[in-house]
């Protein structure tokens, strides 16, 4: 409940709204028990061929015999209590009772003011005649229903902006929170469970919403709208009615315990679906080219299957929430229906000794007695759909502020230094790195790279080169050890002033759905075109993009840039980093992608644009190694060795080993 009261936080910001909602339902409330009562004149009036002033005048009068009687009572008991001696058990008996006269003397003259004053409203604004009062009687109850069924109209769309405000807040704020959130979190994790959370549990919030903001305010205030009437009816009538309802509220929040539980194993449930799905779908080649469609069906039918039971789990609860408040309700009208009988018939004020009312009850007041208890049905059952609305609110709003609270563990530091543009060095001291405790990717880092150096990191796959080109971008921070920029551990520095220096070129180039222009300009916001199409120049990629996409630069790239080549999404990723002008510079297998002919071209260009920043690059192609002025050999997360082409040619043997199979390679592919 604690994480369904943030959202609410969220949505009640928005006062003007909440103050909306809470004036139409209550307006809806008032109406709907008004309405109801509008019955008793039809009964005790129009249908008994009176007007309404005849039936006023025929109180005002009951009320003056009843005051005489009382007062006559009132100064026999006072004259009898005057001549009793002091302190006789008799008195305290007869002071009991001339407060009682007293009491209902005071109550009755208060009673007929307002019946006076009605009198004479009547006698100006209405006419006497019965059916005449029964059209106006009609004419009201219909303009009544018309305010009410506006009121409510108006009511469901405030409450359906303000819930949808709340979760738009809570979709900001979850999607702020998400992207603070470690690269590891995303790799080690996966996107199913993030999307599920972003959509399905979003929408159960919604359907939270939506129930507390409309049904839960709306509904209760019908409801005590009826009580009312019915208490001031015959309070003591209404009392004896709901005994049953606490049993009512116990059965129902126990039943709001469950219905919790499922549905929160029914969202897990729904998290790994999409699983299935994100992975069948990402990897629908391997899944064709092996013939395993059969075995993805089977995957998602068992994985369906799971799913199916929660949700019927969850219908079970559901079903028993409307029952139980339909026949605890009828219980409670029909001990309502013998009790007001049992009134009526025998014309008793009181039942088992227990007073039940002040005078004898009347079939028509009775009659509106019941009316208004039914009336309180509607809103009771109504009141029944809202419960799992609500629990599958508050399940989703826990598993999405699970991934809210949690705080990444790559942050901005508390008392961040002031970082100027790289000029001097980035140093690895000692630096160790695990993604788990017991198996280490990375062992006793030592490596200074200077200013405007270019370094080469080759080895084996798995050997750790892509995760130290992470550590320098803070994507995670070293286990052990400390990395320098300029003299500042990099923890010191902030985020954005760091990878602000950063330019970054993967093996599997990232597009948007976005146009060629804005992918290049993506990270340069401020970049003109002009700028862009220089940088696409410099990556050799502005003349496919103008004699091979339909639209050049305005091209829509598709999901991923799928609409391009391998080779056309890298150099357009290499356009992004080269208009960023980065004072670092980071490519991860970066011409792996482009055919050799593309790659002497790009090799051109980056000879001239890595000069005056440092590079680094992780590369097993051997005409990248020409670029640079050291090459870094790795193996099992540790460095083996450093040098020149040269030098590592005549004493690094595994150097020598990873050169000749790409030598092979290039002599079996000319």
């Amino acid at each position: 409940m604690r994480n369904f009261g943030r959202v609410l936080a969220l949505s009640l910001q928005h006062k003007a709204t909440f103050v909306g909602v809470i004036v139409t339902a209550l307006g809806v409330g008032v109406l709907w028990g008004g309405n109801i009562g509008a019955l008793y004149p039809f009964l005790d009036i129009a249908f008994q061929g009176r007007s309404i002033h005849d039936r006023l005048e025929e109180k005002v009068l009951a009320l003056e015999k009843e005051n005489a009687s009382s007062q006559q009572r009132l100064e026999a008991a006072l004259e009898q209590y005057n001549a009793m001696p002091d302190h006789v058990p008799e008195a305290t008996a007869l002071e009991a009772e001339i407060a009682a006269l007293e009491s209902n003397l005071r109550w009755n003259e208060s009673t007929l003011a307002w019946l006076r004053w009605g009198q004479e409203f009547l006698e100006r604004h209405v006419p006497r005649d019965p059916f005449q009062t029964l059209a106006i009687l009609v004419g009201v109850l219909f303009l009544a229903t018309l305010v009410k069924n506006f009121l409510l109209m108006l009511n469901m769309v405030l409450v359906a902006r303000l819930s949808q405000l709340g979760t738009f807040e809570l979709r900001k704020l979850f999607f702020s929170r998400t992207l603070q959130m470690d690269v590891a979190t995303f790799t080690s994790e996966g996107t199913a469970d993030l999307m599920s959370r972003f959509t399905h549990d979003m929408q159960n919030v919604v359907g939270g919403l939506n129930a507390l903001f409309g049904k839960l305010i709306r509904e209760p205030l019908k409801l005590i709208a009826c009580l009312i009437g019915a208490a001031l009816v015959c309070w003591q009538l209404l009392v004896l009615s709901l005994v049953i309802a606490p049993l009512a509220g116990l059965l129902i929040r126990s039943l709001a315990r469950m219905l919790k539980r499922a549905n929160r194993k029914a969202m897990e449930e729904m998290a790994q679906l999409y699983s299935v799905l994100s992975e069948t779908f990402q990897a629908i080649k391997i899944v064709k080219a092996f013939t395993m469609e059969r075995h993805e069906r089977q995957r998602f039918h068992a994985t369906s299957k799971e799913y199916f039971k929660k949700s019927m789990k969850i219908g079970w609860y559901d079903a028993w929430t409307r029952p139980i408040t339909e026949v605890l309700g009828l219980s409670i009208i029909c001990l309502a229906m013998l009790a007001g009988a049992y009134l009526v018939l025998r014309g008793e004020t009181s039942i088992w000794g227990i007073p039940m009312s002040s005078r004898p009850l009347d079939w028509p007041t009775l009659l509106i007695f019941y009316g208004l208890l039914v009336g309180t049905a509607d809103p009771a059952r109504k009141l029944s759909d809202v419960f799992s609305q609500l629990q599958a609110g508050m399940a989703a709003a826990d598993r999405i502020y699970a991934l809210v609270d949690r705080e990444p563990q790559v942050r901005d530091p508390a008392h961040p230094r002031a970082a100027r543009r790289h000029s001097q060095s980035l140093v690895f001291e000692g630096v160790d790195f695990a993604y788990q405790h017991d198996r280490p990717v990375l062992r006793g880092i030592d490596l200074a790279i200077r200013f405007g150096e270019t370094v080469a990191i080759v080895g084996p796959s798995g050997c750790g080169k892509t995760t130290l080109a992470n550590l320098i971008c803070r994507f995670a921070d070293p286990t052990a050890g400390v990395i320098r920029l300029d003299g500042i551990p990099l923890p010191e520095i902030r985020l954005r002033d760091l990878r602000g220096q950063i330019g970054l070129v993967t093996q599997e180039p990232l597009l948007f759905d976005d146009t060629v222009m804005n992918n290049i300009r993506y990270g340069s916001p401020g970049a003109s075109d002009e700028e862009v199409i220089q940088a696409a120049r410099q990556a050799h990629a502005h003349r496919f993009i103008e004699e091979e996409l339909p639209d050049g630069y305005q091209t829509v790239v598709g999901p991923l840039g799928g609409q391009l080549s391998g080779g056309q999404r890298q150099r357009i990723a290499l356009a992004r980093a080269i208009l960023r002008d980065p004072a670092i510079l980071i490519l991860d297998e970066a011409t792996s992608q482009v055919d050799l002919e593309s790659e002497r071209l790009i090799q051109t260009v980056l000879e001239r644009f890595v000069r005056g920043r440092t590079t680094i690059m992780i590369t097993h192609r051997l005409g990248a190694l020409v670029l640079a002025d050291r090459i870094v050999v790795m193996q099992d997360g540790r460095i083996l060795d450093s040098g020149t082409h040269a030098e590592l040619i005549a004493r690094c043997e595994l150097y020598r080993r990873l050169y000749q199979i790409q030598f092979d390679e290039l002599k079996q592919s000319a």
